[in-house]
């Protein structure tokens, strides 16, 4: 391990990226530590402390909504615009044939998500101000909050914050090392878990009976990252062959990796909007006049509130679906068989073309469904962990790391891993010259 690290600090260039992306993310992390003037922090802290999902969003952003910072929204409007464009290019055809365009597509399609991201972070900036202030038990997070002389400022300092944000994660990615939106996200959760381990030791000092949970919450959370990285690494390596493209004409064989979890977070993502929907159309319903949507009110607070068994299946059956939506909008069967076909590259015993295809769309559904359950079942656990620590009376104990924070840190690490690696590989070339 020190050999691997001076090998890194050898490579001058290596060593400047390093630096670099260190340095962005402290900017990073003191941009999420200034909070808006005049908010309620108290009160912001405690709405936060309650309500599950604010507390999901706050640990995925570096804990920038109990701070109530001025990067609120983190990367958040990015991602939703990103995966917003990618079904755009599947539905419109002047985005699918500017996304074939290689890179200068590729860069194309990044302005776009950038623009895009700027009116969803001001509507979005609307939305967490409004449900902050509503959980807040009457007491203003703002005063004068109900003003557009107030709020509006407000909002436009918040799209401002994730503009910078976006910013600051393309230079990681330009000058530094890695994706910088990744690993900016990377930075946000592992910000977290000091305070969380802190606020977590301090609770067994004053209730000894939660000792046990809390050994517990750490082997699983070492289990759990153990069983991310093994799928995460997981992939189905389907044999190619070229035909005369090896030495003296002989053959070359590769293979085409499908992964297992091919989604990434992205299911999460959706499936937290979704299952959250309820509750908030609950909230809005709660108080109306009108006795039908009191009634839907009521039914969505009986068996839609956070940790129930119907919420729980809901979110599981949720995250498969949209696993298997995502998938299907990102891996084209089709077109990676005519690009074999193109390249003269065929599948032992399968028939170039349509025969190709069907059998890539059929791997890639199985390896979906495996994909799905995992994704979901990360998502979940966390949540039933929860009720069962507390039915058991053994202490109520959050994992040092939710599910999609997993799945996220396994895979920046990894890829980190990887093109460090790569550099390291060219420096030692570069000696040669």
């Amino acid at each position: 391990m020190f050999k691997y690290l001076q090998q890194i600090w050898s490579s001058k260039d290596l060593r400047k990226k390093i630096l670099f992306t260190i340095g962005i993310l402290v900017v990073y992390r003191i941009c999420a530590q200034i909070s808006i003037p005049g908010a309620n922090l108290d009160a912001i802290k405690s709405v936060v402390n309650q309500n599950q999902l604010l507390g999901i969003f706050s640990a995925l952003t570096g804990g920038s909504a109990e701070n109530f910072s001025i990067i609120l929204m983190g990367l958040s409007p990015y991602i939703n615009a990103s995966i917003i464009m990618q079904l755009l290019t599947v539905i419109v055809p002047k985005l699918e044939n500017i996304s074939k365009e290689g890179d200068a597509g590729r860069k194309k399609i990044n302005q776009y998500t950038r623009w895009l991201a700027v009116p969803i972070a001001f509507l979005q900036s609307y939305g967490m101000i409004v449900l902050i202030n509503s959980q807040a038990g009457g007491i203003p997070i703002i005063d004068g909050i109900g003003n557009p002389a107030v709020i509006i400022p407000i909002m436009l300092t918040i799209t401002a914050g994730t503009i910078l944000v976006m910013w600051l994660g393309e230079l990681i990615t330009e000058n530094g090392i890695g994706n910088g939106i990744s690993l900016i996200i990377f930075a946000g959760i592992i910000s977290g878990i000091p305070t969380m381990l802190g606020s977590t030791l301090a609770l067994t000092v004053t209730e000894p009976d939660r000792i046990i949970s809390f050994v517990l919450m750490l082997l699983i959370t070492i289990a759990l990252l153990v069983f991310v990285i093994m799928i995460t690494e997981g992939n189905r390596q389907i044999p190619i062959i070229y035909a005369g493209r090896g030495t003296r004409g002989k053959s070359d064989h590769a293979v085409l990796p499908i992964r297992i979890n091919q989604a990434g977070m992205i299911p999460i993502i959706f499936g937290v909007s979704m299952v959250s929907f309820p509750g908030v159309l609950a909230q809005l319903f709660a108080n109306s006049a009108n006795e039908t949507l009191k009634a839907i009110a009521d039914f969505l607070q009986t068996y839609f509130y956070f940790n129930s068994p119907s919420y729980i299946l809901f979110y599981f059956l949720l995250v498969i679906a949209f696993t298997y939506f995502y998938v299907s909008i990102t891996f084209n069967p089709e077109q990676v068989a005519d690009n074999l076909q193109k390249r003269g590259g065929y599948i032992p015993g399968i028939r170039p073309g349509t025969e190709t295809a069907d059998y890539l769309g059929k791997v890639s559904s199985r390896m979906n469904l495996w994909g799905g359950l995992f994704i979901a079942f990360i998502a979940v656990f966390p949540i039933i962990l929860g009720v069962a620590f507390t039915s058991l009376a053994i202490g109520s104990m959050q994992l040092l790391i939710s599910g999609a924070g997993m799945i996220i840190i396994v895979g920046v690490v990894l890829e980190l891993i990887r093109q460090v690696n790569a550099q390291l590989v060219m420096h030692d070339y570069g000696k040669f010259y």
